[in-house]
């Protein structure tokens, strides 16, 4: 397959367009073994995390991309997030019997709706939204990057359940010294060429023999390749922030009925367990504990 758990960025010599291709195998792998997710919905979550790492190469600071779609369909919520190491995760929500047969983005229904957001670990952050209109993944991303980024994007995408893989093509802003008649004649024909690529392609070739057999004409330039891992950095500190935010109250009628408080990450499924010791400490750091009663 295109080279697995790997980021590849490429550009055309003399051209404004510039590609990525990702290739996940392991940390899709991972992020499956964590649920019992429907077919359809594996094939969703395979391209949705290939996309984001791929768009996730534009970041130029440290933070991190995710892409989330929400719709009233059997499948409530679907989220892939990346970092500017290559960590990875996703996420989805959904109820009821799902058909093997059912065309994934089917699943969010009519009305959906997809968001990409932007977090720098320093700065503010930055959220777009759009309607998800399209039949593939791929249709609505484009549409999102027309709206929002209006740069011309491409995006091929492609999941089996145990691979999955992503192609992406960006033509950036002319430039001065080239005519807008061959800026629009360079994007028309590598976009293409791009067209005719099978998913028996995208999984069953790595990368310099994949551009070679699109591109054999092109001068293409790639980039190193970055390593694409499965991590999730939730922590007993991180859902302790999440219930300070919760009325004491609140946390203290839990306890009338349950010995301990548990906190299940969503998007790996450890669990933490807050003891009324611990909830104390979150609202009273200063507090003789005695006992810590820290449970892991």
């Amino acid at each position: 397959m295109s080279n697995p758990d790997q980021i590849q960025r490429f550009l055309f010599d003399d051209t404004q367009v510039r590609g990525v291709i990702t290739g996940l195998q392991q940390s899709y792998q991972a992020i499956l073994a964590r649920d019992s997710y429907p077919r359809p919905v594996q094939l969703l979550l395979g391209e949705m995390m290939a996309a984001c790492a791929a768009i996730s190469t534009m970041m130029k600071f440290d933070g991190r991309l995710s892409i989330q779609a929400r719709g009233e369909g059997a499948l409530s919520i679907i989220q892939a997030e990346c970092d500017n190491q290559a960590d990875i995760r996703a996420i989805a929500r959904w109820q009821g019997d799902i058909s093997d047969e059912l065309p994934p983005l089917q699943l969010l229904a009519e009305g959906g709706r997809m968001a990409i957001t932007i977090e720098p670990a320093n700065g503010k952050r930055y959220q777009g939204v759009v309607a998800l209109e399209g039949d593939t993944l791929a249709a609505c991303l484009e549409g999102y990057f027309s709206r929002s980024e209006q740069l011309p994007t491409r995006f091929y995408l492609t999941a089996d359940g145990k691979d999955a893989a992503a192609m992406m093509l960006q033509a950036l802003p002319e430039q001065s010294h080239q005519s807008s008649e061959e800026y629009q004649e360079d994007w028309a024909r590598l976009t293409t060429l791009a067209d005719t690529l099978t998913a028996e392609e995208m999984l069953g070739l790595d990368n310099e023999d994949l551009l070679t057999r699109l591109y054999h004409e092109e001068t293409v330039r790639t980039f190193p390749a970055i390593d694409l891992r499965f991590y999730c950095d939730c922590s007993k500190e991180r859902c302790g922030a999440a219930l300070a935010t919760l009325a004491r109250q609140e946390l203290d009628e839990i306890f009338e009925d349950e010995p301990l408080i548990r906190v299940h990450c969503q998007f790996c499924n450890e669990e933490y367990c807050f003891d009324q010791a611990d909830v104390e400490t979150l609202f009273n750091p200063n507090a003789s504990q005695g006992d810590p009663g820290v449970l892991h």
